[in-house]
This record gives C-alpha cells, sequence and structure tokens, in this order.
C-alpha cells in the first residue's frame, strides 16, 4: 500500500497548470471537488464501491456525499495540511477513469 504521509501541499501556481487536465473538477476552498451523475443508486453504489477500493490502494480516502443518482467527490490531502496535492490530482484522475468505465458499461 502507497501511504501518502509527506504530500506537500501545491502552490496556487501549480494547481492552475494541473485543473485543465481534469474534466469537470473544481477547486473549493482548499479541496478539489466534483460530481458524478449516475441513472439510480445502484450505479452510484458501484461507483462509490469501486473508487473506495482504489482509494485504498492508494491509502488516500477522499470525502464523499452519496445520494440515489450524484456522489459528489472531494479530495485535499490532511497532512498537507487539508490543502491539495499532487496526489489529490492522481486519485481525481483516477476517479474519472472509474466514471467513464461505469458509464461506457
Amino acid at each position: 500500500m502507497r501511504s501518502t504521509r509527506d504530500a506537500p501541499a501545491l502552490a496556487a501556481d501549480d494547481i492552475a497548470a494541473l485543473m485543465p487536465q481534469l474534466d469537470a473538477w473544481s477547486m473549493d476552498g482548499s479541496s478539489l471537488v466534483r460530481e458524478y451523475g449516475f441513472r439510480n443508486y445502484h450505479e452510484t453504489m458501484e461507483f462509490v464501491n469501486a473508487l473506495a477500493w482504489v482509494s485504498h490502494t492508494q491509502d488516500h480516502h477522499p470525502e464523499l456525499l452519496v445520494t440515489y443518482k450524484a456522489c459528489r467527490v472531494r479530495y485535499s490531502t490532511h497532512s498537507a495540511g487539508g490543502a491539495v496535492s499532487l496526489n489529490d490530482f492522481v486519485c481525481a484522475a483516477r476517479a474519472d477513469a472509474i466514471y467513464s468505465q461505469r458509464a461506457g458499461a
């Protein structure tokens, strides 16, 4: 399992340079946030379970708000003082990949 304990916070310029690489993500305060939409609760939970597995393997766990047809994902890094680290961007891209795979199924 990979640890993110010493992940440094990204500077504003670094965040601005990385944001165009992610679709539909935005900064909300000091967190990277995206809401994913689904057709029903079953699809929402499939995504949440897949994301939970990836989060566990990365040892980097997002805050999730799960509703019937949506899941809001919020990334920040505790060891970076609650700011955004490079690992947040990596994990956000992995969440997008999970969503793309599920949407195409």
